[in-house]
């Protein structure tokens, strides 16, 4: 679905939140909360909260995409899983002031959704003694479904939103911290590789706590339980490997940064004549080079399609006998190109979204080179690699 011109993914792992949600609102808060409540209400109301709170979710998310995007930004998508959702946008911001506002805007969002559905939960409510129990259980079990779920929501947006400002990267508040350093020192590397390392150290507190309530020990506030330890220890693993990862990206478009495809490109290739066997191409070629996509082409050498070898090893051996490279081909509008002078990162970007690895290089129709994944890896290792001084 689209939302505000933004694709929306919904991944399966979200029911597995879905269902935990349901099931623990439905079995244990709200029976809790409202003791002559229904079985069936009470079912209801949970799966109507777990709706909602990712429908909060999704606005929290929202902002952060219409912010990158009123900076310039493009937003490929936002996806709603397991952990809650993320914006994926194109390329990170190129000014601190840009990052600080689009990461922010999300708790931001999110606390203006919790406190103004506490207040229209409320909202009416009169002679509740907030310094007493027996009052405000009293007022809560009067409470029907409609403000039983604004409450819920309420507090569930406001613990998104100081979870999320908890300065550990790459979480909201770690960009924020990020941000902020970031226009201290004029440095992102730096700035990104202090947010990282605290990130990394808050996911091992969240590691470390998560064995310790697995251990039957009970934490202050987090409180205890096999099923409790094992989730925080699991999301402290998540929020561990993100950090890493995002440093990592950082690393990786500073170095692509306005490197030309023609320049990691392949210019040595083999392409073939369209009417050249399937089974000649798969013997003569396939099988003797480490090329994956040959290019067909015409006597006048522009591009007439390309021959993939994952498409090749669909087929049949009936169909390999009977098919000539223009029959397997895909035509240049069912492929991805790219051009000699466009950036490295923006080809590696799409050769992950698309899950393929090289794409023809196009120069006034004709091909000029490819551009291959493993290319693009090595070209990195060898960057990365430590430099060596000589005694």
């Amino acid at each position: 679905m689209r939302v505000a011109g933004i694709d929306v993914t919904v991944d399966w792992s979200l029911l597995i939140i879905f269902l935990l949600i349901v099931w623990g609102l439905a079995s244990g808060v709200f029976p809790q909360w409202h003791p002559s409540w229904p079985p069936m209400t009470a079912w209801l109301t949970a799966v109507a909260a777990a709706v909602l709170f990712f429908a909060s979710v999704l606005a929290h998310e929202l902002s952060h995409s219409l912010v990158a995007r009123a900076y310039g930004i493009r937003v490929r998508r936002i996806m709603l899983y397991v952990f809650g959702g993320m914006a994926q946008i194109e390329h990170e911001p190129g000014r601190w002031v840009a990052e600080l506002w689009i990461a922010i805007v999300g708790p931001l969002t999110s606390l203006a959704i919790g406190f103004l559905c506490l207040y229209l939960g409320v909202v009416g409510i009169t002679r509740v003694d907030v310094t007493n129990v027996a009052s405000v259980e009293h007022a809560l079990v009067a409470l029907g479904p409609g403000r039983t779920l604004l409450l819920w929501l309420g507090q569930i947006n406001l613990v998104l939103a100081i979870f999320n400002l908890v300065p550990a990267f790459p979480l909201d508040g770690g960009r924020v911290l990020r941000a902020i350093m970031w226009g201290a020192t004029h440095d992102l590397r730096r700035a990104t590789r202090w947010a990282s390392a605290l990130g990394q150290a808050f996911a091992w507190l969240l590691i470390g706590a998560g064995i310790a309530m697995v251990l039957g020990f009970s934490m202050p506030i987090l409180g205890g339980g096999l099923i409790n330890g094992i989730w925080l220890a699991f999301i402290g693993w998540f929020l561990n490997n993100a950090a890493l990862v995002s440093y990592r990206q950082l690393l990786t478009q500073e170095i692509l940064q306005d490197v030309p495809v023609s320049r990691l490109m392949l210019t040595r290739f083999e392409t073939v004549p369209p009417q050249l066997p399937l089974e000649t191409l798969i013997d003569g070629y396939m099988a003797r080079s480490d090329q994956r996509a040959y290019p067909v082409v015409g006597d006048d050498t522009r591009l007439l399609g390309i021959v993939f070898q994952r498409d090749v090893e669909r087929l049949t051996q009936e169909q390999r006998r009977a098919m000539t490279a223009r029959e397997a081909m895909r035509s240049p509008e069912q492929v991805v190109v790219a051009r000699p002078g466009e950036d490295v990162l923006e080809v590696l970007n799409v050769l992950a979204q698309r899950d393929i690895n090289q794409v023809p290089v196009l120069e006034d129709g004709r091909v000029v080179g490819l551009v291959r994944r493993a290319d693009i890896l090595h070209w990195l290792a060898l960057q990365n690699a430590p430099k060596q001084t000589r005694a």
